[in-house]
């Protein structure tokens, strides 16, 4: 599953620059998450880093977004690969 940034968000600007793919941006009022870029942090680290640091805990996994861990690396290598 990729990760989704809930309304508790207080936009405190921690989440963004953890996230190793780029995946976390500034939204219309809070901080949002692309799911074609969220791997969970699968190849990066054990643990999803924006999660870790959250405040608030208000970035849950999106149940709209389910994904295996063997497709999460598969994004992961397609996302890191150099051109």
């Amino acid at each position: 599953m990729a990760l989704m940034i809930t309304d508790e968000c207080i936009n405190c600007d921690v989440c963004e620059p953890e996230c190793p793919n780029g995946a976390i941006y500034q939204g219309e009022e809070i901080y949002e998450i692309d799911p074609g870029l969220c791997t969970e942090c699968v190849g990066h680290f054990n643990n999803p880093q924006c999660q870790d640091v959250c405040p608030v805990s208000c970035i849950p996994f999106n149940p709209d977004v389910c994904e295996t861990q063997e497709q999460l690396m598969a994004k992961y290598i397609r996302i890191t690969q150099v051109a």
